[in-house]
């Protein structure tokens, strides 16, 4: 696996990056040899963020930690990323077996061993809502969040017709999703 250790108010030195490529070790077996890891390290008020992002084939596998001890954060960033590839090999498995051939490529890419993948459902929806998708604008969507109290709200486009969704970022601010086709 390939790293690309990058440091955001914070500097790299040779005992870090050997620190995160050991601790990178752990997963390194579930990728491709070819695969490119990026990790970013920063330092803000002591807290140490450790932000991995992966590129597989066509996602993107992305863990994000914050913690007081920087390489604490790289051993939780590391643990997610080991869930998340499992879980994603078990999507492709369930993928292959109901669509056939057309997965197949992207299934075989992800070297989780078998033995690992339990038969257990992916995800369990224990509740569906049905609600009316109003028309109004970013900032009212926002408001009616803020209303019902959830972290995130679909609605309407008023000017594009469009479904777009409203949610809170981890910083307190807003953001939007909007399509596109």
């Amino acid at each position: 696996m390939l790293y690309n250790i990058i440091g955001k108010n914070i500097d790299v030195w040779d005992k870090t990056k050997e620190a995160v490529e050991s601790k990178m070790n752990r997963i390194e077996k579930l990728f491709p040899a070819d695969a490119a890891a990026t990790v970013t390290l920063s330092l803000e008020k002591l807290v140490s963020t450790v932000e991995v992002t992966i590129p597989m084939n066509k996602r993107l596998i992305r863990a994000e930690v914050c913690d007081s001890d920087m390489m604490a954060a790289m051993d939780k960033a590391v643990d997610i990323l080991d869930a998340q590839i499992v879980r994603y090999k078990k999507r492709m498995r369930t993928k292959v077996r109901q669509q056939g051939d057309g997965y197949m490529d992207e299934y075989r890419a992800i070297m989780v061993p078998e033995t690992n993948l339990d038969e257990e459902p992916l995800y369990k929806i224990e509740r569906i809502k049905h609600f009316e998708v109003k028309p109004m604008d970013a900032e009212e969507a926002v408001m009616e969040m803020e209303l019902i109290g959830h972290s995130f709200f679909v609605f309407r486009n008023g000017e594009t017709d469009e479904v777009n969704v409203v949610y809170k970022r981890k910083n307190g601010s807003y953001g939007l999703i909007e399509p596109e086709f």
